[in-house]
């Protein structure tokens, strides 16, 4: 294997299965490789808000003058992305020893690994061998069978929990917190951001004798249009900022990291100013950002219902725009109706587009998804805005014929798949010039 791209080829050959949850093989290989860590580790699990969690927690650790490494996924565009170390996404080279090193574990136990469980191995060996103060891990499905779970956390935070990943994690909220708890560990501290969490966690913590952060009773926030402030257990922070990250639910992550910074104070004790500049500091690509331009672009990841009606909230927070365009690809396994439905009300033109992935649901899906959850609305809503819809080969050619028919005033709006947006950001962040004023800097053109 010469290169990365080699790796990750290695890897999606090895498992007939793209996903097969347990701990057994992945926990054979973590021993072979002798793979620990001796610094204080954050796992973040939930449905929604995981990855805006992260980013902050980094941000301000940072900012305290912590050397920090995060595990995230999937990626946008390169996989490397899936490493930040001190901020900055790992350069291939980086990892490629630690493939090596998983490969000869693996064999030398005889184990057969899933694509995500191999990858997971080698940048968590990738860290291990790092000079770090905290690591921060993002679980990719679920928790308590997940491979990030291999790793013993020190303090657990649980973000919002909603109806995702059904055929996996089970039918309902409980049976899906109940997964997601599984990354508690015994009288260590676990933050729980969910303003209504399933009882599942709650009982889990209490099962567990975990030291349950619960938000509304061990913490909470308020705020003003300038600034808001945050109180916990004998502690309060006033006069802060508002996180860099935009949209409705990033006070109620941020209030969860400011709960799990306070309850690993004794290790990693933090001053205000590093949690002003922190908040204020903070980037993470494709979470409800807003690209200046003509028209107005807005890049997010929402890929479930509940992530699609935070996002129908802050498109109409926005302002007014004469139009909105929506770029749309997504998983066929999702709840596709539930994914649309919330946007209805905002979108004129939906520009619905396949991906390069077996999964993804085809442009005819899609269409299908609209025309189903507009049947479904209730006889007394009010009335929808006429829509048209267009079908597109990847979401660059979406991206590219949206503009061509949107005014410089209107918004377009590249939601769904992490491939969608992805898609979109291949040759960089995309600076949108509507054909009758005059082209941007990087903005699709025709032949896109």
């Amino acid at each position: 294997m010469m290169t990365l791209s080699d790796w990750l080829a290695h890897c999606e050959r090895l498992h007939p299965a793209t996903i097969e949850l347990g701990l057994e093989r992945v926990q054979r290989v973590r021993e072979q490789l002798g793979l620990r860590f001796d610094v204080p580790v954050f796992t973040v699990a939930g449905t929604n808000g995981k990855g805006s969690t992260c980013a902050m927690l980094e941000s301000i650790l940072m900012q305290a003058g912590y050397r920090t490494a995060v595990y995230g996924s999937p990626h946008l565009v390169r996989f490397e992305e899936r490493m930040r170390l001190n901020g900055e996404v790992v350069a291939p080279e980086l990892l490629q020893p630690h493939f090596e090193a998983v490969e000869a574990a693996r064999l030398a136990t005889g184990q057969s690994l899933t694509y995500f469980e191999f990858t997971t191995l080698a940048i968590l060996r990738a860290m291990s061998v790092q000079p770090l103060d905290a690591v921060i891990l993002e679980v990719g499905l679920g928790g308590r069978l997940d491979a990030v779970n291999i790793v013993d956390t020190d303090c657990a935070i649980i973000t919002s929990i909603d109806l995702d990943h059904m055929d996996w994690l089970g039918p309902d909220r409980e049976a899906i917190g109940r997964e997601k708890a599984g990354i508690m560990r015994p009288g260590r501290p676990v933050v729980v951001s969910d303003p209504v969490p399933p009882q599942s966690v709650v009982d889990h913590a209490e099962a567990l004798g975990a030291d349950l952060w619960r938000f509304g009773r061990d913490f909470n926030y308020a705020g003003d249009r300038q600034q808001w402030g945050w109180s916990g257990r004998g502690r309060r922070w006033n006069a802060l900022g508002y996180p860099a990250l935009r949209g409705a639910n990033q006070l109620i992550n941020a209030a969860g990291v400011l709960a799990a910074l306070e309850a690993m104070r004794s290790r990693l004790p933090v001053p205000a100013q590093a949690i002003r500049n922190g908040l204020a500091l903070v980037e993470l690509p494709g979470r409800f950002q807003v690209v200046p331009g003509q028209p107005t672009l807005v890049l997010d990841v929402a890929h479930n219902p509940h992530a699609a009606a935070v996002l129908a909230q802050n498109l109409d927070q926005m302002g007014y725009f004469p139009r909105t365009h929506a770029v749309l690809g997504a998983m066929a396994d999702k709840d596709l109706a539930g994914l649309v439905a919330p946007l209805l009300p905002l979108v004129d033109t939906w520009h619905l587009c396949a991906l390069d992935i077996g999964r993804a649901a085809s442009p005819e899906q899609l269409q299908a998804a609209i025309e189903t959850a507009v049947a479904a609305r209730p006889a007394d809503a009010a009335p929808l805005p006429p829509h048209r819809i267009v079908l597109h080969a990847d979401p660059v050619a979406a991206l590219g014929q949206s503009l061509e028919s949107a005014d410089p005033t209107d918004r377009i709006v590249v939601f769904g798949s992490f491939h969608t947006v992805g898609g979109v950001l291949q040759k960089g962040l995309p600076r949108l010039g509507a054909a009758h004023v005059g082209p941007a800097a990087g903005a699709p053109t025709k032949a896109a």
